[in-house]
């Protein structure tokens, strides 16, 4: 798919951290990791994930200032909630306090994404999270709209959103190919859900598996996963878990189209023989 990525891939692979722990903020930033921040989105997520084992934040926007004099200059990551009454006072909060990066998770319309950069006016990087069907069928409006700087596609609520068996499956649709040609087109980085740490055991999914889809579809980025922090590590376990990261992906950067077809195809495969014996994929 995106035929520019090559030898060092993986350093260049942005990493975002979500955590309102100082300590682990401050191994993060040790650690490499690119960006730290909260997760203050909580309307309607219990509604849709509760019971699934995903990360449902209770991060409170009154720690922002305690994280943003943990790290330091170090970019300042906040997912705010979607587009309700009280935007306007929460985009102001997060922005004086420092945010450099805001996320705006779970909408539908490209004028929810307008509202959203309106509010954000060019004072920190806007982050769509696009994890909706509809989203997903407005992504050409959504990239050309002014003030938005970067699309992260979401895997979870957007398996839920289009009832399939697996968001890793998503990984693998043309859907996401096709969202991936018209992000690239207008110049906008894409991020793409989460990673989690290579020689975590209780994976789904061989880690190589999903690690190769990034550099084909082109993308750049992604959140940390909790199996990075699950339990805390000390600030060394963590460094040692992202430097093994980040060598994991500049060999799938450097590996090329054909490589990264076959591992594409055997993702799908995974997902369809994990169908057919039964066993359910998240």
């Amino acid at each position: 798919m995106n035929t520019s990525t090559a030898a060092g891939f993986g350093d260049r692979f942005v990493l975002t951290l979500i955590t309102d722990d100082p300590a682990l903020a401050r191994s993060g930033v040790m650690a490499g990791i690119d960006r730290i921040g909260l997760d203050l989105e909580i309307i309607g997520k219990n509604e849709r994930q509760g019971g699934m084992g995903t990360r449902i934040s209770a991060h409170d926007i009154d720690r922002l200032p305690l994280i943003r004099e943990t790290i330091g200059d170090h970019p300042l990551f906040v997912r705010v909630n979607p587009i309700h009454e009280q935007s306007p006072e929460e985009v102001e909060r997060v922005i004086g306090g420092g945010a450099t990066h805001v996320m705006l998770p779970y909408f539908h319309r490209p004028d929810e994404a307008r509202r959203f950069a309106d509010l954000v006016a060019g004072r920190a990087t806007t982050v769509l999270l696009v994890e909706t069907a509809a989203a997903l069928y407005f992504i050409e409006e959504l990239v050309c709209l002014p003030g938005i700087d970067e699309i992260h596609v979401g895997l979870t609520d957007l398996k839920l959103s289009m009832k399939i068996r697996s968001r890793f499956e998503t990984l693998t649709s043309w859907m996401l190919e096709r969202a991936s040609e018209i992000v690239h087109a207008v110049g906008l980085p894409l991020h793409v859900g989460g990673v989690a740490r290579i020689d975590d055991a209780s994976l789904p999914i061989p880690s190589d598996l999903l690690n190769a889809q990034y550099p084909r579809l082109g993308a750049t980025g992604a959140l940390v996963s909790r199996s990075f922090t699950s339990p805390v590590p000390t600030a060394q376990a963590l460094t040692e878990s992202v430097r093994r990261f980040r060598e994991s992906m500049n060999h799938w950067g450097a590996a090329g189209p054909e490589e990264w077809e076959l591992q594409r195809r055997a993702l799908k495969q995974f997902v369809v023989d994990a169908a057919a014996e039964g066993r359910s994929l998240p």
